[in-house]
């Protein structure tokens, strides 16, 4: 049953979603990495104003003098063993300081560039689907007493036109969950149903090589699972289903020649922004 913080946290990512999508839907378009230089751009201003904010500016400026002043000692001082000693001991107390000013505006940030996160992931973690090239589809159904028995045959998945079901649905032993192969036979956005008796459960398929937003897993309530996978709404308590998934490729951005996460970019991104906004917005970081 969904409790209070899965409610909370359902109504949080709908909002969220539906903010994303206003937000990002114009950029889509873009070559993802441009798409990805904005994003990383408005969350290096709001980690700057959190900074700002949140943090002791004259601490961290006077213990980046520090560390600054004993690294030239050290340069300077060279060939002195006993000064090169002292000062390397300020640069770790130093450090440990700044780490620990710094604490403060990371908490601070730490749960909505989780959030922040999770809906990019949903727009530049995976790639749609390819017409002709199969896909899979599992569902998972709960692990009640009920449950453990049923039959595959239970289950019937209806697909729209330009999916088709390749395969019956296949029961895997000792487990809970059920698989269907499907090719898609044209782009589009779509949804599957899943029918258990009179009930049923839709899901979302992308069929396409343009930039969307992508949803691997469609889940029941559970904290972990709607922060990991927000773009959908939770599937009905009273359904035995527990979560259905698409598994989508996912191929990594390609930065001059490379492949990469996208977090990875996404992560230099936002640091070299706030590097260069710092002094305009007149933070220390």
């Amino acid at each position: 049953m969904a409790t209070f913080p899965d409610r909370a946290l359902a109504w949080v990512n709908g909002a969220l979603t539906a903010a994303f999508d206003a937000a990002l839907g114009p950029l889509m378009g873009w070559p993802p990495v441009a798409s990805l230089l904005v994003v990383s751009l408005v969350t290096a201003v709001v980690m700057l104003l959190v900074v700002a904010r949140t943090s002791n500016q004259k601490g961290l400026a006077t213990t980046k003098r520090g560390i600054h002043a004993a690294l030239f000692e050290i340069r300077l001082f060279g060939d002195d063993p006993v000064n090169v000693l002292r000062a390397l001991g300020e640069v770790v107390m130093c450090n440990a300081h700044y780490l620990r000013l710094s604490l403060v505006p990371l908490l601070w940030m730490a749960i909505p560039l989780v959030l922040v996160v999770a809906q990019l992931q949903g727009f530049y973690g995976y790639e749609g689907l390819t017409p002709g090239v199969p896909a899979i589809v599992k569902v998972e159904l709960r692990q009640t007493a009920s449950s453990a028995d049923v039959s595959a045959d239970a289950l019937v998945m209806d697909a729209p036109d330009g999916i088709r079901i390749d395969t019956a649905a296949v029961r895997l032993l000792g487990s809970n969950e059920v698989l269907w192969r499907i090719v898609p036979n044209a782009e589009g956005t779509y949804a599957l149903t899943i029918r258990d008796g009179d009930r049923a459960v839709t899901k979302s398929l992308q069929v396409s090589a343009s930039r969307a937003r992508r949803s691997p897993r469609r889940l029941q309530a559970g904290l972990a699972g709607q922060v990991l996978y927000p773009s959908e709404p939770l599937v009905p308590e009273e359904s035995r289903i527990a979560a259905i998934t698409v598994m989508y490729p996912e191929p990594g951005l390609e930065v001059l020649g490379w492949r990469a996460h996208w977090m990875i970019v996404y992560g230099l991104l936002s640091m070299a922004c706030a590097l260069i906004l710092a002094r305009r917005f007149g933070v220390t970081i």
